[in-house]
């Protein structure tokens, strides 16, 4: 099993930058993708970025595009989203998540695609 703990949420003022972590573990852990959801109250899981693991290929959410940039350190297994220019549209809980499988690029944007997730951080950003 694949163990996802995400980390560095807070709350920021509009324009504010934070930067998120996901620590991952377990055992024989080789992600294909892995990639970065958020979920704001009332409003479904939605899609932030996603990045594969052996060559870094990055796919971003059109909402996010210019503002976030998604990287990994494969020697920590672990996984980063720095977030700039923030906007109280960015609040939600963020959630990290990985494939067990070969995806298209297609689906890597679908929440369905992704079998391990962690437990969410929160990012509130205030006007």
């Amino acid at each position: 099993q694949v163990q996802l703990v995400e980390s560095g949420g807070g709350l920021v003022q509009a324009g504010g930058s934070l930067r998120l972590s996901c620590a991952a573990s377990g055992r024989t852990f080789s992600p294909y993708v892995m990639g970065w959801f958020r979920q704001a109250p009332g409003k479904a899981r939605e899609f932030v970025s996603a990045i594969s693991w052996s060559r870094g290929n990055t796919y971003y959410a059109d909402s996010v595009k210019g503002r976030f940039t998604i990287s990994r350190d494969n020697a920590k297994n672990t996984m980063y989203l720095q977030m700039n220019s923030l906007t109280p549209e960015d609040t939600a809980v963020y959630y990290c998540a990985t494939t067990s499988r070969v995806v298209s690029s297609t689906q890597v944007t679908g929440v369905r695609s992704y079998d391990y997730w962690g437990q969410g951080t929160q990012v509130t950003v205030s006007s």
